[in-house]
């Protein structure tokens, strides 16, 4: 009789227990703190009316539609427009912390492209450009340079010591370059605007197709910001 009702007890047990894990895996399980998503990268586009968007309407200078492309890549960005008209390497390097704030995460390096229309002896952009660089570089800012090489009328001699600033900078320093920003547009009338120099709506949205890639190659490169 004992043994009957210890059996019995040990089969209610039992049953108890096996109710209990069968609640436990049907309760539901809470949901996991989620990480709080990366904020958006912040990005300057550093140069002169190529990036400032001349004679263009709101939202279609290339740092704008270069902000939505990335967007369209999953790559959560804000390209601010430091883009200013008539400027020179000299000019932007007076003007670099002003521009390029704290808290910059990349920049977009593309000036030169006045320094050549006016002759400027070479050395000049040379050494602009090198002092960006390296003051960047000093606040731990990647950049990415854009170069644009001397027109064909600038003379042989010119263009060559020209041409040689951009590749030489890259290389010294180690910063990515896409050699030609106006790439596929000098000569194609649906892409300039009347004077020939800048690029139009439709120049620009091809200017970032092409550029697209290299940019999207740097930024993925960045280290993870918190």
């Amino acid at each position: 009789m004992l043994f009957f009702r210890l059996s019995r007890l040990t089969l209610m047990f039992n049953m108890a227990f096996l109710g209990l894990i069968a609640a436990a895996l049907w309760m539901p399980v809470p949901a996991m703190a989620q990480s709080k998503p990366s904020r958006p990268l912040k990005i300057v586009a550093l140069g002169d009316s190529l990036t400032a968007g001349y004679q263009l309407a709101n939202g279609e200078a290339y740092p704008d539609v270069l902000q939505k492309a990335l967007l369209g890549r999953g790559i959560q960005a804000v390209v601010a427009n430091a883009g200013v008209s008539g400027d020179t390497t000299s000019g932007g390097l007076a003007r670099l912390d002003f521009s390029v704030p704290e808290g910059t995460d990349a920049v977009l390096l593309e000036l030169g492209a006045n320094d050549m229309m006016r002759g400027v002896d070479p050395e000049i952009p040379r050494a602009s450009l090198t002092k960006i660089i390296l003051k960047l570089k000093e606040r731990r800012i990647p950049v990415m340079l854009f170069g644009i090489p001397a027109w064909s009328n600038a003379g042989p001699d010119y263009a060559k010591q020209f041409n040689a600033i951009y590749p030489d900078l890259a290389l010294v320093y180690q910063v990515p370059l896409y050699p030609f920003f106006l790439e596929g547009l000098i000569g194609n009338r649906d892409m300039m605007l009347a004077d020939g120099i800048h690029p139009s709506a439709a120049g620009v949205r091809e200017m970032v197709r092409l550029t697209l890639p290299h940019v999207e190659a740097f930024l993925r490169k960045l280290p993870a910001k918190p």
